[in-house]
């Protein structure tokens, strides 16, 4: 019980955080084109950020509860204890604070306060390299860098999606198109390194080929998987579904809304599958 209920909030508080710190990217790089859906886009940054808080602090209250067996373990001072003073507190205290970060810095549209989200976000993502397999690898140094460019990116694309929705049903058409084709641009040079990242920790990370026939494995590979019909439905935005939207084409705006949806639960997908592997497996058994 404690294993489940522990991945479940891994999971939510993935999805939450990646989705606060990209409201805080794309705030930044785009709030100077938003007119009608910045306010909407900025309370869903701060909201995700909040209750990443709370999942963020809840899972790791599970920790001393997975140590123990069961439930009884949560309320467990010597094994909190434990927990308190083991590395994964250092990455709670980043999460924790990028996350709080992100949240008062979407609170207002100054430059200054953009700058604070942007820094949770670093600070919230970075605590990745904090713990698990990057952080005792022998190449920490460049898995670390490697992880924190592949994360930030990841960040940007998820955490974009649903402002992207919203651009198309509460901006102008002009402005959501221009919007979108802007997205476009910088999406199609930095998507791809999330792959080239990925490739070059798995290289790092993985003993030998055969470690892909073992659950780490295979999980990876889903998640290649994944990332190919993300890039799939990424090339139809760029190609048909952004231009049709530009040129105002019938059910065009629909099309368009599908595809991002269908983004976000795919990498909703992506991250439920990394916190399986970082909570169960690992690279080397």
């Amino acid at each position: 019980m404690p294993d489940i209920l522990s991945v479940i909030l891994r999971a939510l508080s993935f999805i939450l955080l990646f989705q606060a710190a990209g409201v805080a990217i794309y705030i930044a790089l785009f709030r100077r084109r938003l007119d009608r859906s910045q306010g909407a886009v900025r309370r869903i940054g701060q909201a995700a950020a909040l209750a990443g808080v709370v999942l963020v602090a809840g899972h790791y209250a599970l920790e001393a509860a997975r140590l123990a067996g069961d439930m009884s373990g949560v309320w467990d001072p010597t094994l909190q204890e434990m927990v308190w003073h083991s590395p994964s507190r250092a990455a709670l205290l980043c999460r924790l604070l990028g996350l709080l970060l992100i949240a008062v810095g979407l609170q207002v549209g100054s430059n200054r306060s953009t700058i604070v989200a942007v820094g949770g976000a670093v600070l919230a993502t970075g605590a990745f390299t904090l713990m698990g397999h990057t952080s005792v690898n022998v190449h920490r140094a460049a898995l670390a860098t490697l992880l924190l460019l592949h994360l930030l990116i990841v960040a940007f694309w998820f955490g974009a999606l649903i402002p992207l929705y919203l651009a198309s049903l509460r901006e102008t058409p002009a402005r959501a198109s221009d919007l979108v084709e802007r997205f476009t641009a910088v999406a199609t040079w930095l998507v791809p390194v999330i792959l080239l990242a990925g490739v070059a920790m798995a290289a790092l990370l993985l003993p030998n080929l055969a470690a892909l026939r073992q659950p780490y494995g295979r999980l990876l590979i889903a998640k290649v998987i994944g990332f190919a019909l993300l890039m799939g439905l990424a090339a139809a935005n760029r190609w048909r579904l952004g231009p049709a939207l530009a040129q105002r084409t019938t059910g065009s705006e629909r099309r368009f809304r599908r595809s991002l949806a269908a983004e976000y639960v795919l990498i909703a997908a992506i991250l439920t599958i990394t916190a399986i592997m970082t909570s169960f497996f690992s690279p080397k058994a």
